[in-house]
């Protein structure tokens, strides 16, 4: 007969394997390395998708032909991206891609969205009472942009059994601020062939 000591030794033993196994791993892997576990939109269809696309809207002739026409680089705001999949994309993720690419490829000038301009107007605001002359920047200098970036990400499913397609169009529109000439645009399309999903 065992002892209730050695009883609360099993049972003590028995507990930390049973919370061994369920302990979570994790492993660090490369930002570059491409993961796809549930097949839906992730971080490398955005960086992707982004960069393909800024590479073909770089690769028209509007910068040329504004270049030509106001002697200095165009100005580009990113503006809405909506989401009309049928999943949760973080459209803002995707943002920061397009406005990357777009200020990586050292021919156009990205001014900031409107959120961060409030920020930055505030803290104009607060250098008019607070800085040096010397150091203190005038409202009124910023610069205004050019052409907005607009576009939407829709999906198409198709599903049978346990096997799911999943079709992304991403479509993104280059529009003149100053008279609505839409002067680029572009689209890129991701097919997915997702086996024995959980479909919703």
């Amino acid at each position: 007969m065992l002892s209730k000591r050695t009883w609360m030794v099993v049972l003590a033993g028995a507990v930390a394997l049973m919370l061994g196994g369920c302990a979570t791993e994790v492993k660090r892997v490369g930002v570059e390395e491409v993961k796809d576990l549930s097949g839906n939109w992730n971080d490398t269809d955005s960086r992707l998708v982004s960069e393909e696309m800024i590479r073909d809207s770089m690769s028209t002739g509007w910068i040329d032909r504004h270049e030509q026409k106001a002697k200095k680089a165009p100005a580009v705001i990113v503006g809405n991206i909506r989401n009309l999949s049928h999943e949760h994309i973080n459209t803002r993720t995707f943002i920061a891609d397009l406005e990357r690419a777009y200020v990586n490829s050292g021919r156009v000038d990205v001014v900031a969205s409107k959120d961060e301009r409030e920020g930055v107007r505030q803290e104009r605001a607060d250098m008019d009472l607070n800085a040096s002359e010397a150091t203190r920047k005038e409202m009124g200098k910023e610069t205004g942009a050019d052409y907005m970036l607009v576009g939407t990400i829709n999906t198409i499913i198709d599903a049978s059994g346990g096997e799911q397609i999943r079709f992304y169009q991403v479509d993104l529109t280059l529009i003149n601020i100053a008279d609505n000439r839409k002067v680029w645009t572009g689209q890129k399309k991701l097919k997915k062939d997702v086996k024995e999903a959980k479909f919703r």
